[in-house]
């Protein structure tokens, strides 16, 4: 199990990275690694503070507002006005940045098909309620938002 569901993640970063660098080459307003890295965990994060994503990435509030300004100029990023409290706002990445690197998204609903198309429905089953034991109970480091 060891080597499988390491081999799976690697296969999944492989894919990822290869289809980065691949936009970075191919796009108009190429970004740099660092932005589409701060690009894919404002996503992940789903509409999170420049705070909130400076403390999850670990840097200092004055960085992070020169990597999302940067990102913002550039058309990946806005900030929304929070309703709740006028003087915060909250980053919303834009439609470019679907176009753009929502790379691994379309992946895994690729490879989810094929897991669907291969297995049982019992076996699918089994392995949806394993991999939410796993996202629940077994990585409280990582705690998604809405979670």
């Amino acid at each position: 199990m060891d080597d499988a569901f390491s081999e799976v993640y690697k296969k999944f970063k492989l894919h990822f990275y290869r289809e980065i660098f691949h936009h970075m080459q191919n796009s108009e307003m190429p970004l740099s690694a660092v932005e589409t890295l701060c690009l894919e965990v404002i996503a992940a994060l789903g509409q999170p503070t420049i705070n909130e994503f400076a403390s999850y990435i670990n840097i200092s509030s004055p960085n992070a507002t020169y990597k999302v300004n940067s990102l913002i100029q550039k058309g990946y990023v806005e900030k929304i006005q929070s309703e709740n409290d006028k003087r915060e706002y909250h980053l919303k990445v834009t439609e470019q940045y679907y176009k753009y690197c929502n790379v691994s998204q379309e992946y895994l609903q690729t490879v989810e098909k094929r897991i669907q198309e291969n297995c049982t429905k019992e076996e699918y089953e089994a392995f949806s309620r394993i991999l939410k034991r796993i996202s629940n109970e077994l990585m409280p480091e990582v705690i998604l938002p809405g979670a």
